[in-house]
């Protein structure tokens, strides 16, 4: 089977990287629609895989925690049951930040509830070693999620944003003001100084702003779970490997110790299979030069 060549790959991903819509980049790259997204399944899978094995023995002092809204296909509300069996529906991200590397730590893609908040905690406690503060917003599932994976070897604080009451004038578009914060110490000893989501909400609209399937009001949201699994894939590892922090002056992993060097869209995609040439392919350049000599 044919293989696009890496400088092709590159372009691909760099469109997909900064926002644009699989249909825009047919336009701009001359790609097939359906060799794209073979390309961001492939490339999503090597990505997480690389996460996985890669991003371990952290030393993390303040973890912060959140999750970002979004949904494929449909809203769940307009959602008929039939559709929701085959993913569509609302779906969230789980993701956890270290607050001095700006490191994304750990991420999940899938429901809201319990369950999904444990494994999240659970696949963060794994990659951390030593104690940590974490931080999170109210959602009642971080209770047990993190007493579940970190024990007592934690400092954990939720901080509630309060809210004031909305004006008349205002619109479903114009959220009411925020009048203060709410911090509720659950176990260990947090810094006070230190308990806040700013970074980890810093980093959701990072990836509003860096995915199409993010933006609000747009026809550019995932049509299948999977594909929008691998695009966030992408944009994390992209994130933490190869885009300068505008503050740090250095990519999150290599302040974080696990990198060396700003990596390449190029050196992303060698985490994909050698591109192949088909037999086919080989035989007709054969048959040309054979052609070409008798002539």
């Amino acid at each position: 089977m044919n293989c696009l060549d890496t400088d092709t790959r590159a372009k691909v991903i760099r469109c997909l990287i900064e926002g644009c819509s699989i249909r825009a980049t047919v336009r701009m790259t001359g790609v097939a629609k359906n060799t794209i997204a073979k390309l961001l399944e492939d490339i999503g899978c090597a990505c997480a895989h690389y996460h996985n094995r890669h991003v371990r023995n952290l030393r993390v002092r303040r973890l912060q925690c959140d999750e970002i809204w979004c949904f494929v296909g449909a809203k769940a509300k307009n959602t008929h049951y039939d559709k929701k069996a085959e993913g569509w529906g609302d779906i969230w991200t789980w993701v956890g930040i270290d607050a001095d590397t700006k490191l994304v730590v750990g991420y999940l893609v899938g429901g809201r509830d319990a369950g999904w908040a444990m494994e999240f905690m659970q696949d963060c406690a794994d990659r951390i070693k030593g104690r940590v503060q974490v931080s999170t917003d109210g959602h009642r599932a971080y209770f047990s999620a993190v007493e579940g994976a970190f024990g007592m070897d934690v400092d954990y604080a939720m901080i509630q944003k309060i809210y004031g009451a909305s004006s008349e004038h205002e619109t479903r578009y114009s959220p009411a003001t925020c009048i203060g914060c709410d911090i509720k110490v659950v176990s260990g000893n947090p810094d006070p100084k230190h308990v806040s989501t700013s970074f980890v909400e810093r980093q959701n609209l990072t990836m509003r702003m860096g995915m199409r399937r993010f933006t609000r009001l747009t026809n550019g949201f995932s049509k299948k779970a999977d594909n929008h699994r691998h695009a966030v894939a992408l944009h994390y590892m992209y994130y933490n490997f190869c885009r300068v922090h505008q503050t740090l002056r250095v990519t999150p992993a290599m302040e974080a110790g696990i990198a060396s060097r700003v990596w390449t869209v190029e050196e992303l995609c060698e985490l994909l299979p050698k591109p192949t040439v088909s037999a086919s392919t080989i035989d007709r350049d054969l048959l040309r030069k054979a052609l070409g000599e008798t002539a």
